[in-house]
């Protein structure tokens, strides 16, 4: 089995103080993780770090992502290489709509893969689709990205973003299932 995410005594600081102290695993292809902790104990550091978010200091060791020094690439890099991250509480975009922002992730993401940008009428007929199957609202396409989302919006709007983008690696700050693509898996917080 490949290794898609090979983390080596890892160690981070958040606001100064040291949250994850040589943390090491291994995640293969396929596989689903669950790390779960009390409060403060670095679950969602771990996922911060992993998406290269600002704020946060590697003290130490390594991580590999599909073979790749994840820590040399830059968060839009590794997003574009299939790694995702669904925060607890998301920022609102005004004036920017779901779609838009669904199709923009997606052309990026086909542009790295060298394949054309995905025509907007298919694409709306496949977001659509997996919508109905997720049980949302159309009228979610046309809102301001998290504007005004209720809590119980915003976690199957997350959940539409990341089954849309099919990331090699969804992580996410709080529990929550996500299926990818492939019927048969699915993805817990990481």
């Amino acid at each position: 089995m490949s290794s898609l995410l090979k983390i080596e005594n890892l160690s981070a600081k958040a606001g100064g103080k040291e949250v994850l102290k040589g943390l090491s695993l291994t995640l293969n292809a396929g596989e689903v993780h669950a790390i779960m902790g009390p409060n403060g104990s670095g679950k969602s550091t771990l996922s911060y770090v992993l998406a290269g978010r600002p704020g946060y200091e590697i003290t130490g060791g390594k991580v590999e992502f599909l073979g790749r020094d994840l820590f040399a690439l830059a968060p839009e890099e590794r997003a574009r290489a299939g790694m995702f991250l669904g925060f607890q509480y998301p920022v609102e975009i005004p004036g920017v709509n779901n779609v838009y922002l669904l199709k923009a992730a997606v052309n990026a993401k086909r542009r790295t893969a060298g394949q054309p940008e995905v025509d907007a009428y298919e694409f709306l007929q496949v977001v659509r689709a997996k919508m109905k199957v997720m049980q949302m609202d159309e009228s979610f396409l046309s809102r301001g990205v998290n504007e005004g989302f209720s809590g119980g919006e915003k976690k199957p709007t997350r959940s539409c973003r990341c089954w849309y983008s099919n990331p090699r690696l969804p992580c996410s700050t709080k529990p929550t299932q996500v299926s990818t693509s492939t019927p048969s898996r699915s993805s817990r917080a990481v």
